[in-house]
């Protein structure tokens, strides 16, 4: 059962629901008013805390009746309609001991509006003489109350306010981390120029920078083959999943050799980002070095889209131009 204001919702045709007390003599429930619905008031006898909030019986005798209850044990923002039927059943042995539940006494279907915290059912379910009669005819020593019910609208509990979560603020960290230099632990030389970094980010981060410049560094490594502004996108994007801020006129460049790069170190997700962007600045005079790269570098939308340019009269009359001249 599920606290009070847990957002849950339940959709009609919820299963039947079963539920089973220890029986003692019927003296032994004690009287009390059977019109106080209150679970927690003494007498009444709680069977089960099921799975679904309407499936809670409460029994309790009442001037020599034993009386039942399905409670809704939930606030809900509106009433909930509900088909049920009691009944008292008992486990019973066939032949081969194989068990089945043997209906004793039951009461016909019936159909109510529940609201929050409320209780509706019958106040004289059966007399105590008869139900005591009925369990010890069968020398039994326990008895079931079953509830079989099915919601008719679908209905939703009323919802506690949550605290409002902020979104994760890891990569900023992780690029403050890279930015200030803080507990770096090797250093790659890169085109003349000497980037910081951390070994475990970059090792988590891709196995074969691991194993290519990681694996028998002490504190240096260098990273041949590649251009300085792509490595320091490569270490940005490595930290943040994202990549930094770059000059319209450099980024195409920047994004070719990046692209490359990933594809090395096997960045697939960085490889993927290079590629769509380049997809969107494709021209005249770059296309035919794109397209060349997407060949090499198994880049089929890239591919795909400088085909597309090139489809175009206009534009495959310009390339040729250029190429010309």
């Amino acid at each position: 059962m599920a606290a009070a204001g847990a957002p849950r919702s339940f959709e009609s045709g919820a299963p039947c629901h079963e539920t089973e007390l220890g029986f003692g003599p019927p003296e032994k429930l004690r009287t009390h008013d059977h019109d106080d619905l209150d679970a927690g008031a003494p007498g009444f006898l709680p069977l089960h805390r099921g799975r679904t909030p309407l499936a809670r019986p409460v029994l309790t005798a009442s001037k020599g009746w034993v009386s039942s209850y399905p409670f809704l044990d939930e606030d809900v923002a509106e009433p909930v309609r509900a088909r049920f039927r009691l009944s008292i059943v008992s486990e019973a042995r066939a032949l081969f001991f194989i068990k089945f539940k043997e209906e004793l006494l039951s009461h016909p279907e019936v159909q109510h509006d529940f609201t929050s915290r409320t209780g509706w059912g019958y106040s004289k379910f059966c007399q105590n003489e008869v139900l005591a009669s009925l369990v010890r005819h069968r020398g039994l020593d326990r008895f079931s109350i079953r509830c079989d019910i099915v919601f008719l609208n679908g209905f939703r509990t009323e919802e506690a306010p949550s605290a409002a979560v902020p979104p994760s603020d890891l990569d900023r960290h992780l690029g403050d981390l890279l930015q200030s230099g803080r507990g770096t632990d090797v250093v790659f030389e890169v085109g003349g120029e000497a980037f910081a970094a951390h070994r475990c980010v970059l090792a988590a981060r891709s196995p074969v920078i691991s194993a290519d410049l990681l694996g028998a560094a002490s504190d240096g490594a260098a990273a041949a083959g590649v251009e300085p502004r792509a490595f320091k996108a490569l270490l940005r994007y490595a930290y943040t999943d994202s990549l930094p801020e770059m000059d319209k006129e450099e980024e195409d460049a920047i994004l070719r050799k990046l692209l490359v790069a990933a594809d090395r170190y096997g960045l697939p997700r960085l490889k993927t980002i290079c590629a769509d962007k380049l997809c969107r600045l494709l021209d005249v005079a770059t296309v035919e070095i794109v397209l060349a790269l997407a060949e090499q570098h198994h880049c089929d939308r890239l591919k795909e889209a400088c085909l597309q340019f090139l489809a175009a009269p206009a534009n495959l009359r310009a390339v040729m131009d250029a190429r010309g001249k």
